[in-house]
């Protein structure tokens, strides 16, 4: 259980002109089994990725093919390891100034003063897609739940990994067929190589510790090139819209929800944009989340695919930069900033008219 002090807690509180609940959102929803279907299918399922990356930089995925028992494991382990005592599961936090990321915290969202109603495990993945066992120095694994074969908490995030990462990269070759590209594997690619660089997160919100809405996890874009989520039924998600206008997603436990990230809004010149997003915890009851991030490998060079240049006149919005310098800089700054700010180029007419002349 997440406990705070009472200062901490006014600070994860919203300010009051922000404690309503927003409206629903009308989430667009991608079949991957009728995508697989036929010829047709696939092309309008490769139009509607396309669309949706464009319109919201968010959709779901159904007929995604992972396992519910598997989903259902995964959810259960995870609560287990939740209710632990504080003290046991802080035997899976990083050592204190180590530098690394991973492992389990609470709390406190990264280095730069981010604070929310959340703990998490962040894990990294390995070649083999599977979590890597360095992110459990000296964990306690929780038992396998009632009906469940007898296996680790860690083998389940394994299983779980190579299933969602398939998933994955069967949308990215849906998004590249939907911009139109030659090369339909070239996302897919940047996360199946080798030293690709993406990580699991399991969050889990518990419920309000008192009446009103308490910031989980605070706004912001995700830095990688593509997240996959998955819940329980309690929602919190929410995104906002291009007009800023903040929507809530309606909780769906047999989805996956997919977020463009900032280095696929780069991989595109801006084509599809990442959606700015954040949890809220309103409910009485706890929320889990598994968040599959998909990113390049750290020398990868981020810049618009082949082919897209071509249809925009040549104009490109961001200069190059390698994955390990943005996640570099992504990381010093706090959740809610514009970090690929420092990387655009001036594209306003005045800008324009100057490099022309």
């Amino acid at each position: 259980m997440v406990v705070l002090a009472k200062g901490e807690l006014e600070q994860i509180a919203l300010p009051a002109g922000q404690r309503a609940a927003p409206p629903l959102a009308a989430v667009p929803e991608v079949d991957l089994a009728m995508a697989a279907a036929n010829a047709g299918a696939r092309a309008a399922a490769a139009r509607a990725v396309a669309r949706a990356c464009e319109e919201h930089g968010f959709f779901k995925v159904t007929g995604h093919g992972v396992p519910a028992p598997l989903l259902a494991r995964v959810e259960a382990a995870a609560a287990a390891f939740f209710a632990l005592p504080q003290q046991e599961k802080e035997k899976a936090a990083a050592a204190p100034g180590g530098g690394s990321p991973f492992g389990y915290a609470s709390k406190r969202i990264g280095g730069n003063g981010d604070l929310g109603w959340v703990e998490y495990l962040l894990l990294g993945v390995n070649a083999a897609g599977a979590a890597a066992p360095a992110a459990f120095p000296g964990a306690p694994l929780p038992a396998a739940p009632a009906g469940a074969s007898p296996c680790s908490f860690r083998d389940l995030l394994d299983e779980y990994v190579a299933a969602v990462r398939r998933m994955t990269c069967a949308v990215l070759e849906l998004m590249a067929e939907g911009l139109g590209l030659e090369d339909t594997g070239a996302l897919a690619r940047l996360v199946l190589a080798g030293d690709s660089d993406s990580m699991l997160r399991v969050n889990h919100y518990p419920p309000r510790p008192e009446p009103g809405r308490l910031t989980g996890f605070g706004e912001h874009t995700d830095p990688q090139i593509i997240s996959l989520l998955r819940s329980n039924a309690t929602a919190g998600l929410e995104i906002s819209l291009r007009d800023g206008t903040w929507v809530a997603v309606p909780a769906d436990a047999d989805s996956f929800f997919v977020n463009v990230g900032d280095a696929l809004q780069v991989l595109t010149n801006g084509r599809f944009r990442s959606v700015r997003h954040r949890v809220m915890v309103s409910s009485a009851r706890p929320r889990v989340s598994v968040i599959f991030f998909g990113g390049p490998p750290p020398r990868e060079r981020l810049a618009p695919l082949p082919g897209l240049l071509d249809r925009e006149g040549g104009r490109r919005r961001y200069r190059d930069f390698t994955w390990r310098e943005y996640k570099t800089s992504a990381y010093r700054t706090k959740l809610a900033d514009n970090r690929l700010g420092r990387f655009e180029f001036d594209t306003t007419p005045a800008a324009a008219a100057a490099a022309s002349s």
